[in-house]
């Protein structure tokens, strides 16, 4: 989450005088992730730009920056690059890795294919914890779908990956479910099968329901909201796609 006082202090070097070039550039990692303060204090900034400095405001995909924000920026599309080139270019950084520390091709493979096959996401995702604690998650997940684990366990694991990846996952695996329903094909091959079970018993609406509830979730982060406490909201909303009979046992 993107936080007042960092856009304040990007304000104080958006008015300072350059210090070793003749221009400034400022980039904003995730400005779909500002908050109501940060968008506020960025406004200014934006009206009254100087003439010696840019700002780069980078947005995730499917996820909107305020209109206000938006209305007082130029769009540029960045496409995610292919298959071949994305993998080409993560094997060549970790090369650069101590051979101990460097991951497989197996963990390059699925974190390019966690990350929807975005490079510098799939990098982060293949030297960190991220697969790990999402493998955990995923089990609890699944184990809470069928009935074997209570709510309170299954959100521990999600509560361990942080309130962002645990929504980057909900909203993932909604947004498969929405795929599969309508003919199309699941990026997270691994929840596939379980998610095409259940685009076989609900209508395509309800996995916009769930997309809605992750916007909702991500919204309430501004406010310091409980990573445990939204996983549990997101994990009852799913057990609710489950057949009844399913759910019975």
């Amino acid at each position: 989450m993107v936080k007042v006082d960092q856009v304040r202090a990007l304000s104080s070097f958006a008015v300072a005088s350059p210090q070793v070039a003749q221009r400034k550039v400022a980039i904003i990692d995730r400005a779909d992730q500002l908050n109501i303060n940060a968008a506020n204090a960025l406004l200014k900034t934006l009206e009254e730009p100087q003439p010696d400095v840019t700002l780069l405001l980078l947005q995730e995909s499917g996820r909107p920056l305020l209109p206000t924000i938006r209305s007082r920026c130029q769009t540029v599309t960045i496409p995610t690059p292919d298959m071949e080139a994305a993998n080409n270019w993560l094997v060549g950084e970790v090369q650069a890795l101590d051979e101990a520390a460097r991951p497989s091709a197996q963990v390059l493979a699925k974190a390019l294919m966690l990350s929807g096959n975005a490079p510098r996401l799939a990098l982060e995702y293949a030297t960190g914890e991220f697969i790990g604690l999402r493998d955990k998650a995923f089990d609890q997940f699944k184990q809470f779908m069928k009935g074997r684990v209570p709510v309170a366990e299954a959100a521990k694991a999600f509560k361990a990956l942080g309130l962002e990846d645990s929504l980057w996952l909900f909203e993932g695996w909604a947004a498969d479910l929405a795929r599969l329903s309508l003919g199309g094909s699941a990026i997270d091959t691994e929840a596939e099968e379980m998610l095409g079970f259940l685009a076989r018993s609900n209508p395509t609406w309800r996995a916009h329901k769930l997309l809605d509830m992750v916007k909702e979730a991500r919204e309430a982060g501004v406010y310091n909201a409980n990573p445990e406490l939204e996983a549990s909201r997101l994990l009852i909303a799913w057990q609710k796609l489950m057949p009844v009979k399913r759910r019975a046992g």
